[in-house]
């Protein structure tokens, strides 16, 4: 036992008048400060970036699927209206999520003068209004694939959402 150990161990007085010499040296309380600190306030970030990850690793699983549906739909018009094929292909692609995602494919036709303007569900409707025989304005055909799924937060934090929300979606020109 060290000389200091012993003279606090000695009796007849309290404890806090025994050591108050080795109470009132301030030798490690930098690093006992430290440990609070990253106990009170690195263990929450710790857990907040985790969940953030997670959360962005699901995000971009969802965006991936929507983009596999609208691969597939784009090789040809016997393809785009393929709702199953769509959301099978869509649904591979994210594997974790299985059926629980939901993919809600759409098939719409543009003028090719104004193809971010008015859409149509019809071939019919956009061939009355893009005059074939301009060959600048004709009608084009267009796959969207949307997906979405709602996912419970793997770390729950005090603040945050138990469940989130995460949407994907993928436009593309059918090709045949």
């Amino acid at each position: 036992m060290t000389r200091i150990t012993k003279r606090c161990l000695t009796p007849g007085k309290s404890i806090f008048q025994r050591c108050r010499k080795q109470l009132g040296r301030e030798s490690g309380n930098a690093s006992l400060e430290l440990a609070l600190a990253l106990s009170m306030f690195g263990a929450p970030l710790m857990l907040g970036t985790s969940e953030a990850a997670f959360m962005i690793y699901d995000s971009i699983e969802v965006s991936n699927a929507a983009h596999a549906g609208a691969m597939y739909g784009m090789i040809s018009s016997t393809l785009a209206s393929d709702t199953s094929g769509i959301q099978q292909a869509a649904q591979g692609e994210a594997a974790d999520f299985g059926n629980n995602l939901t993919v809600t494919p759409t098939v719409y036709y543009a003028c090719s003068n104004a193809v971010t303007g008015t859409q149509y569900s019809t071939e019919s409707a956009a061939s009355a209004v893009c005059p074939g025989n301009n060959p600048s304005n004709h009608y084009l055909e267009f796959v969207q694939v949307a997906s979405s799924i709602s996912v419970t937060s793997p770390v729950q934090m005090p603040g945050l959402p138990k469940t989130w929300t995460l949407n994907g979606s993928s436009t593309m020109e059918v090709q045949e």
